[in-house]
């Protein structure tokens, strides 16, 4: 197992079957890798929910759910010792949810977090909107999303990662996401598509003075053809040396170049038709700004995709 980047494996939960849909994927890897698995439930306080009912709750309502979490939490890692060969363990912390969640991860040096993209615990304050969002801005390591399913989970069930797309722009920041997803993508002995959507090139407006209208739709439309084709030849250039870090490794690698205004769309489209099972994308990307941002690309596939989501934030951005 020695270079396999999984080692660590924090799974946070809120109490809900919804939230436990997480846990099958992150079985499925820590068996792959040896992990050990962390399930964290973070307590908020009923007096730090519901503001408008301070003085009317008391310590011992509080020390009874907390009783109730610890329970159901130690019942899941009863159940799950047998699966993960590198074991697995439970906390139970206490505050703002999403700022613990990231500081547990990072003191226990945890390499993934896994957790479903909404959950339906008893005081609903989980996930999409909230924690996750939050979540994703801030994590130092890679975050998966998984879509829960309408029953229970089945711990035992294996689901694989059979099909990896990684969207790039064309920048070093993006390709940050590369070594966490060939890492897990090559646990599952999953195949990988390269995916760079550039946009269509849109014609100018001007007319030079004493062209006929034929002939200047003729010279716009070979003008415009010339620089998509060059483009889009770029493009395929720039994914074909990226795809060498696979082959390298003797990993299965596509190439596929879209030309779409919306990228999201084109990455959403792509996983449909080539039946992808993880889109993985980092969170930033050209001239170091977002342009892979939330409330963008990352945000619109995360909350349409139908497959898994892995996200990522580069350091220092």
């Amino acid at each position: 197992m020695e270079g396999v980047m999984y080692r660590k494996i924090v799974v946070p939960l809120d109490g809900s079957i919804f939230g436990e849909h997480a846990l099958p994927l992150a079985v499925s890897i820590a068996r792959r890798s040896g992990a050990a698995v962390h399930l964290v439930h973070v307590h908020s306080p009923l007096e730090a929910v519901y503001l408008e009912g301070a003085g009317y709750f008391d310590d011992a309502l509080d020390e009874h759910l907390k009783r109730q979490h610890r329970e159901y939490m130690d019942g899941l890692v009863k159940r799950l010792r047998s699966l993960c060969p590198g074991g697995a363990d439970a906390e139970l912390l206490e505050g703002a949810v999403a700022p613990v969640l990231e500081q547990h991860a990072s003191k226990i040096g945890a390499d993934l977090v896994i957790m479903t993209t909404h959950g339906r615990g008893p005081f609903k304050r989980f996930w999409l909107g909230s924690v996750a969002d939050e979540l994703v801005r801030s994590l130092p390591m890679p975050l998966l999303l998984v879509h829960p399913g309408d029953r229970p989970p089945d711990l035992a069930s294996d689901p694989v990662l059979k099909h990896v797309l990684v969207p790039l722009d064309g920048t070093p920041l993006a390709e940050s996401m590369l070594g966490p997803a060939m890492e897990l993508g090559t646990l599952m002995g999953a195949e990988f598509t390269l995916l760079r959507v550039i946009k269509p090139v849109m014609p100018v407006t001007y007319r030079p003075e004493g062209l006929g209208i034929d002939l200047e739709a003729q010279v716009l439309i070979e003008r415009v053809e010339r620089i998509q084709g060059e483009l889009r030849k770029k493009a395929e250039e720039y994914l074909f040396e990226v795809s060498k870090r696979f082959r390298d490794r003797l990993l299965k690698v596509h190439t596929k170049v879209e030309v779409e205004y919306n990228p999201a769309d084109a990455i959403l489209a792509h996983a449909k038709a080539a039946n992808v099972d993880l889109i993985a994308l980092e969170t930033h990307g050209r001239h170091g700004l977002r342009r892979l941002i939330l409330g963008s690309i990352t945000d619109k596939v995360i909350r349409a995709s139908h497959v898994a989501v892995m996200v990522h934030r580069p350091l220092n951005t």
